[in-house]
């Protein structure tokens, strides 16, 4: 397998430093969508979850009118029980027998009893569910006309940025591949490490971009030069002198222009 070719400091300041400016612009594409994507998928899941409680809750229901159309048969069968003790009872021969039929009679009347009161009890529960029914339903209908917003919100931002963010993305891994691994690899870790993902900074104003401590004039003159790589002291980032910089945010906007 053919060795990479060796390229300069130089240049190897300046695919890092191209590289930034590429990863910058996609961090910048990914801050707009902001929270955008996340709070479109809490939406989704909550709005799966109205709907999960509604159809529960549906079910109950149906569960409870079953336990009422129970209750019901019983109580017609209770009622058939009476007619036919009530009519036994005419024909009994004595007083023990006709007591005991009057037992049976009362106690198909005290089922007949809590059947009704059982069905009662069901109907306040029907109609409590169906208030959690109509309750959920006015929450899912808010939260899917917001979910409807956002994902509009979230559609046209991805509808602006997604092509460039593609193309920005292809360039990064053709950048970061241009690199050596052990260089793409501190530069990943860098950025992971410092505000903004700015792993590569230009010198400004005799600082690091984004630093108020002062880089020392040798150290300037060394960086300038582009014999190495420098790493800020304070910031930790890779530091280029200004020119190169300048150079590059040129060609950078002609080649994404």
């Amino acid at each position: 397998m053919a060795k990479k070719k060796e390229i300069s400091v130089e240049a190897k300041l300046r695919a890092l430093y191209d590289l930034q400016l590429i990863d910058s612009r996609i961090d910048e594409i990914r801050n707009v969508r902001g929270e955008l994507p996340l709070e479109v998928e809490d939406l989704e899941d909550e709005v799966a979850g109205l709907n999960t409680r509604i159809a529960n809750l549906n079910n109950d229901v149906a569960s409870i009118e079953t336990d009422i159309n129970n209750k019901k048969l019983a109580i017609d069968e209770s009622k058939a029980l009476m007619k036919k003790y009530d009519e036994q009872q005419q024909k009994v021969r004595n007083n023990r027998e006709f007591d005991s039929l009057s037992k049976e009679i009362e106690y198909q009347d005290l089922e007949i009893q809590l059947s009704e009161k059982r069905i009662n009890e069901y109907k306040a529960k029907i109609a409590q569910k169906n208030e959690l029914v109509e309750t959920t339903k006015e929450k899912l209908e808010k939260q899917e006309k917001h979910l409807s917003h956002k994902k509009a919100e979230l559609d046209a931002i991805l509808q602006e940025t997604q092509k460039e963010e593609e193309l920005l993305i292809q360039k990064s891994q053709e950048f970061g591949e241009s690199l050596d691994k052990h260089l793409y690899s501190a530069y990943n870790r860098i950025r992971t490490k410092v505000k903004n993902g700015l792993a590569v900074v230009a010198i400004e104003r005799g600082a690091s971009g984004g630093s108020y401590f002062t880089i020392p004039p040798q150290v300037q003159l060394e960086i300038a030069n582009r014999k190495k790589i420098t790493i800020d002291e304070h910031s930790g980032r890779i530091l280029v002198d200004a020119a190169l910089a300048e150079e590059e945010k040129v060609k950078m906007d002609k080649l994404f222009s």
